[in-house]
């Protein structure tokens, strides 16, 4: 795929009948395919609902096939469906558990006490024996932290993590939806005290939000820190159903009712999926294929981390990895998807001259133009 540098880039050719990149995760020597299988709809209770009922045969599917695809990644977390995702993955997965990894997650709340959530040391030793237990696995390749915690200190949070990396109940540790300077403090801090760093930070990203361009990207390949993405098609935004002037399919959300991604220019919305909609008929695949490999083609990402209600989304969705995009096309989603540089990033144009390979992953294109 186009356009791709730094941490995340691919170390292995796709073999003959075999499609699927694999990409070197951050600065740890672990592999994973560029698109991975996200189980928030196992279960489908609580926050799942939205993504999917998904039972154990349901699950055994979806694992199935996109093994067959290549997927190596399967991520969950301890507070999808109160735990019943993971339950259902471990079941899914069964015996060959230990031919993929298993990433899940740890901050939310998993009960109504007052040490039920967060990053505290006592909250994360009783949470990854319970997530241990529901995957039926003596280990989690990939443990991540869900959310920041402003109320624990993070030497407390990393001694926790970098323990359980000691004792072999976790082999890599990651963290989800970190501003920039979380993960800057974060990996001061574990670097300070000889702790076990983050080798990953999963965040939200697609054609219609690019936020993390501005700082968290940058700080990612300065780092070496690999990139997860959750929900590259904005929640089924732009799977191409959601048309100009056109009734969206019974049961949808209206715009107005999304809060995960926020709809906030809807015109600029109609505007991208227009793109993705006429690229994706040039190319004869779908609005959500396309959307797909224009986020996996951006530098430092790692893998897109994928989940579908259904077979039929999960097959096209898995087929986003055979597609490459032309420059053009490229750009045209570039155009149409931009957004004004905030500050201080316009001005540091004036400073052309001195900018690194990870200040110009943001400002290449206006520097170009």
């Amino acid at each position: 795929v186009p356009g791709r540098d730094g941490p995340g880039a691919a170390h292995r050719p796709p073999a003959e009948g075999d499609t699927m990149e694999y990409r070197q995760l951050g600065n740890s020597g672990l592999r994973v395919s560029a698109i991975s299988l996200g189980t928030m709809g196992f279960g489908g209770t609580g926050w799942a609902t939205p993504v999917g009922r998904i039972d154990v045969e349901g699950a055994r599917r979806q694992v199935a096939m996109a093994r067959d695809a290549g997927v190596n990644l399967f991520d969950t977390a301890d507070a999808y469906s109160d735990g019943l995702s993971e339950e259902i993955l471990g079941k899914a997965l069964g015996p060959d558990r230990d031919e993929v990894l298993v990433a899940t997650k740890v901050r939310f709340p998993m009960g109504t006490g007052p040490n039920d959530a967060g990053l505290s040391r006592h909250h994360i030793m009783r949470s990854v024996d319970a997530s241990l237990r529901r995957l039926g696995t003596d280990h989690i390749d990939l443990y991540q932290v869900h959310e920041w915690d402003g109320h624990t200190p993070l030497r407390e949070t990393l001694e926790a993590l970098d323990d359980l990396v000691r004792a072999g109940k976790v082999r890599y540790v990651g963290c989800s939806n970190y501003a920039a300077w979380h993960l800057m403090k974060a990996l001061w801090t574990a670097d300070r005290h000889d702790l076990t760093p983050f080798v990953s930070t999963q965040v939200y990203y697609s054609a219609l939000t690019r936020d993390i361009e501005h700082e968290i990207v940058p700080a990612c390949i300065d780092q070496g820190i690999g990139i997860l993405v959750w929900s590259p098609i904005a929640g089924g935004l732009l799977s191409g159903k959601y048309r100009r002037g056109v009734e969206p399919p019974a049961g949808s959300r209206h715009l107005t009712e999304w809060s995960e991604p926020p709809v906030d220019d809807e015109d600029r919305l109609h505007d991208i999926i227009d793109a993705l909609v006429e690229i994706g008929d040039a190319h004869g695949v779908s609005a959500a294929q396309v959307a797909l490999a224009y986020t996996m083609s951006r530098p430092g990402v790692t893998s897109l981390v994928i989940g579908a209600r259904t077979e039929e989304q999960l097959a096209d969705n898995l087929a986003a990895a055979d597609l490459t995009l032309s420059d053009e096309d490229v750009e045209r989603l570039e155009t149409v998807s931009a957004t004004p540089l905030p500050y201080p990033f316009w001005h540091h144009l004036n400073a052309a001259d001195r900018l690194s390979e990870a200040d110009l992953t943001l400002l290449r294109r206006h520097l170009d133009g």
